[in-house]
This record gives structure tokens, sequence and C-alpha cells, in this order.
């Protein structure tokens, strides 16, 4: 299925917003129209039995080279694809700066699996990364459609060119590796732990391709993207969700922090891109608590949870926090600093590791 970085509510509020931003707001409309229809639910990759479970890293793994099979092509404004095919893998730069943002940011996200995880591609198994831009008029989002990342070039006004940012291209080739392990489904708290596991690989795209440690990263994923008539730094903050933008037009981020502001609705299928931002916060606590490059420690233990062949497809909140847990501790050891790290990150936003509840109040 289709899983766009710009969520629908947010899509309205630009929809509503033409005594000010009159092009972005037929945009968005356009935009609400191609994605409705496939937001519906398909089928994922079935979960990796106990016994196909990918097999533990080590500790650290030497820089070696890495290796993708990138195809970029260009759609010219229309919404079929793939488009025409304009810069393969070796190819130089063409000059167009968002097909080679695209094929610069999909050599990132491959460098950060490949040579932190050892994962070949999206797959594991060498899987070509393909994307497209250019893709329809004005077009406000970027998605991951099961085969390709496609980008939009944003309407001017409110959106800029969604190549802009290395975080939207890594979370998005992100939702990739998800449906080919864990496969958690797009509704509801599985579907919003889909969209924390691709904010999360997203935003560690970005700092490894930087190097930041824990400390001076921005934790935000979508930053550059609006426009500077936007009051608004990203589209959100992983370290304090609620907080990516305030804006007149646009309103405030609501994504909560805290399960005691959970969120129950039936919009977004059931809130996935609002609620992520409760273990999005436990994931950049645990990171900072431990500092250095959050890769090395909470980046291990999240790919160790999605690959392990234990989590299952409709898993809530306490059910992935545990598993994060005993994943820390089968790597790093009981009693562990990771272990306690990753357990009080969750217990700081109102989730319980180990008790099967998520805690709604203080």
């Amino acid at each position: 299925m289709q899983q766009p970085i710009v969520p629908p509510y947010l899509l309205d509020r630009i929809a509503d917003s033409g005594h000010r931003f009159p092009l972005a707001a037929e945009a968005a409309r356009r935009s609400l129209l191609h994605d409705a229809p496939r937001r519906e639910l398909r089928g994922v990759p079935p979960l990796l039995p106990p016994d196909r479970a990918e097999p533990r890293l080590p500790a650290a793994l030497p820089d070696a080279p890495s290796h993708p099979d990138r195809r970029i092509s260009d759609a010219e404004g229309t919404e079929k694809l793939p488009g025409r095919l304009v810069r393969r893998e070796g190819e130089h730069a063409t000059g167009d700066e968002s097909v080679d943002d695209a094929y610069n940011g999909l050599g990132d996200t491959h460098r950060l699996y490949d040579r932190v995880f050892g994962r070949d591609s999206i797959d594991g198994l060498g899987m070509p990364l393909e994307a497209t831009v250019h893709f329809g008029e004005k077009y406000d989002n970027a998605f991951w459609d099961g085969e390709r990342m496609v980008f939009g070039d944003g309407d001017g006004e409110v959106f800029r060119g969604f190549t802009d940012s290395l975080s939207v291209i890594g979370h998005e080739l992100s939702h990739g590796v998800t449906e080919h392990t864990a496969g958690l489904r797009y509704r509801g708290q599985p579907g919003a732990l889909n969209e924390h596991v691709s904010d999360a690989f997203g935003a560690l795209v970005e700092q490894y391709a930087l190097g930041q440690d824990a400390e001076a990263a921005t934790w935000l994923i979508g930053e550059g993207i609006f426009t500077d008539e936007v009051q608004g730094r990203a589209l959100r903050s992983m370290l304090e969700p609620g907080t990516a933008y305030d804006d007149d037009v646009l309103g405030r981020d609501p994504q909560p922090a805290h399960m005691r502001d959970y969120v129950e609705t039936t919009d977004d299928n059931g809130g996935v891109h609002l609620n992520s931002g409760i273990p999005n916060r436990a994931f950049a606590l645990a990171a900072r608590e431990l500092g250095g490059f959050a890769w090395e420690h909470v980046g291990r233990i999240w790919y160790d949870t999605l690959t392990s062949g234990r989590l299952g497809r409709d898993a809530t909140f306490a059910e992935f926090a545990t598993e994060t847990v005993h994943q820390a501790e089968q790597r790093f050891g009981p009693g562990s600093r990771e272990a306690k790290a990753v357990r009080s990150g969750w217990q700081t936003v109102g989730v319980l590791p180990g008790s099967g509840e998520a805690r709604h109040e203080e």
C-alpha cells in the first residue's frame, strides 16, 4: 500500500488554506484525491518464523563498501509510473537536482543498512533501489508504493521538493524494510509502529551520512521541506513530538508525546502518523541517554527487533517495547546500560515493557 510522508490531516489543513496559500490549497486537494484510493490495506509479507529469523549481527561491522543498484526515473509531471529512466547506478550527475538528490539519498540509505546492519538493500538480497521524481502536478507528498520511492515537487508555497530531505528518503525506503521483515499492519498501534520505525531509521540515515551523534542530531523528520512561508521546522520531531510546526494556517503539530494523550481516531488508518510520536520519543530518549552514535546501540536493537521473527504483524506498543528490551538484553546483556536506557525511554512515554499494557495516565 502507499505509505506517504505527509499525513492526510496536514493536507486537509493546507487544502483549506486558500486565502493564504491558494496554489498550495489546490495542490493539497489534488494530492488528497490521489492518495485516498491507495490507503486501503493490502497484504504484507508474513512474519519470519523463528527458524528463519535473520542472523544476529556482531557488535560492530567493518566500514565496508556499499554497492547499491539505483535507478532514477522522471515522471515529467504525470502520474504514470515508473516514468522515463534518467540515471542508472554509476552514471554521472544529470544536473536535475531532484534526480541527483534522489540518487544520493538512495545511496546513503543503502549505506546505513549495508555497513551498519549487514543488510543488502531493502529485501536483504540486493533488490534494486528505484525512485521516480517529478511525480504529478505540484504533488505534495512522497511515498513508498511497495516497489519504488515516488517524489512530488511540492507546491512551492508550503512544500519544497520532497527530495530535499534525506530523512524523508530514508523514512520511505525503511517502509520497504519493514514490509520484508516484521510486516507491521498499517493500522492502529502496529501502523503507528510502522511509521515510527521509518522515522527512526530515516533519522539514522541522516545521522550516519552527516556523522552526527545523538546529542548533535536534530531528530527532525522532513527538515527543510517547508518553505520560508511556514512557521515550522519539519513534519515531525522525534525528540519533542508536537513541536515540529506551529503555523497560523496549518495549525500546531498534533503528535502526542505520551500515552495519556494517545489519539483514538478512524482517520489516517487509525492515527498512524499521529501516535507514532510516542514510540519516536522513546527511541530518541534512549539514544540521548546512551550518547554516542545512535546507530551503534538503539539502531541495532530496533533492527534486531524487526528481524528476530518474534514480532507479530499486529504488535502493540507494549509488545514492541517488550521485544526491544529483550533484544537489548540479548545483544548487550541483562542489566546493561543499553537495556536500561531502552526500558527507561518507554517508561517515560507511558509504555510499560513486559506488562502487555500501555499506560494512558501519568
